[in-house]
């Protein structure tokens, strides 16, 4: 699996199906650290040869509390709030509109940035509510393309009564986007051997990360710096008030959920109705979030392997543990040799590992893994590449788009790197295994890339308490391997306002036609305000 300090799930489903959240793996996991008003624009570039983390804050950061903006908007920053939108006909029935956010919050007058934004305008036949403001996760998930994937999917009421809004963050898509690699280095990034067996192996992973790092700074300079979450957050209370709303009104999911808990932190006055789906814990330093994603996958590998060996012809045997030992030997094997794939390109283990990961954010992907890892068995490794590539957002051209280069740019610079380099992530191998024995120690080594980032972090991890706001609702799923429900749990306690809203079942997040008592009660909440009752479990 690769070395990427973050993961992501698997947000477009073939077929024209619901899109999915994207969730980061790995190194400070969906980006669970977040910077207060008052650094979160202190930017600043290391010396030649140092690194960008701050090994110090690892594993015992202190946790602050984010604290709200000022009510007023600074004058500074008033023409950013008067823009006009000029909504154009674009991808079909849905509408565009750029606007203007300066690049660093704490020094306007350095520049902007252009971002870009979509709706689906409300179809009417119910009072008008405003605008629903959505995000997928990552960070790095298109806004734009998410909509365009789910809007259609919405119960009727909700389209009847909101627009509905996608926007791409700071640094994401269409939105000044964070450009890292070409084609074949991400190929060979992608394939790089995250469980290294000896010396020579450790120093061609750290040359691979150290030169996506290097490809980062050189592609993205002007940029690096400032696409942190908290200013992707000011962006949203920017287009909450050219999109004509006194309140946000806004469903984001998996690190959606951070942004939208971002939000509420500062603007706890600006919050409507919100819900955090998939949430991340922002107290979470990023090697406890790293192991806790640890954990959740190991959880969603235990569900499918139960399922797997209940069914016929399953390819790792009949029992759970057989089935874990078998994936076990087929990353060896696969380590040793790695498979055709009927391209140019080689099945490694590392790209092997991320195809099953890539499929525990799902269940609709099982019967695809099924396939995949029989034909691995028979030296075989397109399945598994396919799912990898899916994961990677990798194009059938060859070409990438820019989500893991954007994922990684937000959370270098949210959360302090885990680790200052290999020799710590050596000694901490041995946690990872215990806590996931089939992915731990290729986990623990994915967490190497913001040590090398060319900017410092300036997030540390912090409670949001959001005094003030309106009931928010917080959504977990019990096996989510993303974002593990205690995630959920946490902040929703942390949340003065929290309401926590249960879905007893697998894969990652739970609202949009995964379960009718979910929907509905979210429905319930975004039509007429009214919270579902704090704890509320749902099981289908």
């Amino acid at each position: 699996m690769s070395r990427a300090n973050n993961r992501l799930g698997p947000w477009r489903r073939r077929g024209g199906a619901a899109l999915l959240a994207v969730c980061g793996l790995l190194l400070g996991a969906c980006s669970s650290g977040g910077s207060g008003p008052t650094s979160a624009n202190a930017h600043t570039t290391p010396a030649p040869g140092t690194t960008g983390g701050d090994a110090a804050a690892v594993g015992g950061a202190a946790r602050t509390a984010l604290q709200p903006l000022p009510a007023a908007t600074p004058s500074a920053l008033l023409h950013y709030y008067r823009q006009k939108l000029g909504w154009r006909a674009c991808d079909g029935s849905f509408e565009c509109a750029t606007f203007k956010v300066p690049l660093d919050y704490a020094h306007p007058e350095q520049g902007d940035l252009t971002l870009i934004a979509d709706r689906k305008k409300a179809t009417g036949g119910a009072p008008r509510a405003g605008s629903l403001v959505l995000n997928p996760g990552g960070p790095g998930g298109s806004g734009i393309a998410y909509l365009e994937g789910v809007a259609a999917s919405f119960a009727a009421p909700v389209r009847a009564a909101y627009d509905l809004v996608g926007f791409d963050p700071r640094g994401v898509g269409r939105s000044d986007p964070v450009e890292c690699l070409s084609a074949p280095r991400m190929d060979a990034f992608a394939a790089a051997d995250v469980t290294p067996d000896n010396a020579a192996e450790t120093a061609t992973l750290v040359k691979e990360v150290r030169e996506f790092a290097a490809g980062c700074e050189q592609r993205s300079r002007r940029i690096l710096p400032y696409v942190d979450t908290i200013a992707a957050a000011r962006d949203m209370d920017v287009l909450r008030a050219l999109l004509g709303d006194d309140k946000l009104t806004y469903v984001g999911k998996s690190y959606g959920t951070y942004l939208g808990a971002a939000y509420a932190g500062l603007f706890p006055s600006r919050v409507g109705r919100m819900v955090l789906d998939g949430a991340l814990d922002p107290s979470l330093d990023a090697r406890q979030a790293a192991l806790g994603q640890a954990a959740g996958f190991e959880v969603a590998w235990s569900a499918f392997a139960k399922d797997c060996v209940s069914r016929s012809g399953c390819p790792l045997g009949r029992t759970t543990a057989e089935a874990g030992t078998r994936l076990d030997a087929l990353f060896r094997s696969i380590d040793r040799t790695p498979l055709a794939t009927g391209s140019s390109r080689r099945l490694t283990e590392a790209l092997a590992t991320t195809g099953v990961i890539q499929a525990m954010y799902a269940d609709f992907l099982w019967p695809q893994l099924r396939t995949a890892l029989k034909d691995a068995q028979q030296g075989k490794g397109a399945g598994l590449l396919a799912l990898s590539d899916s994961y990677y957002d990798r194009r059938s051209d060859g070409g990438y788009g820019n989500l893991m280069y954007a994922n990684m740019a937000v959370n270098c610079l949210d959360t302090p790197a885990p680790f200052s380099g290999p020799e710590q992530i050596q000694s901490a191998v041995a946690q990872f295994v215990r806590t996931s024995p089939h992915f731990g120690r290729a986990m623990a080594w994915m967490s190497l890339t913001c040590a090398y980032w060319p900017v410092h972090s300036t997030g540390r991890p912090h409670t949001i308490a959001a005094v003030g706001a309106p009931p928010i609702v917080v959504v977990g799923t019990t096996r989510d391997p993303a974002t593990p429900y205690v995630w959920a749990k946490a902040l929703a306690a942390e949340l003065s306002s929290g309401r926590l809203l249960t879905f007893q079942g697998d894969g990652h997040t739970a609202y949009g036609g995964r379960s009718d008592c979910i929907d509905t009660a979210v429905n319930t909440y975004l039509l007429e305000g009214q919270a579902p009752e704090n704890g509320k479990v749902c099981s289908s």
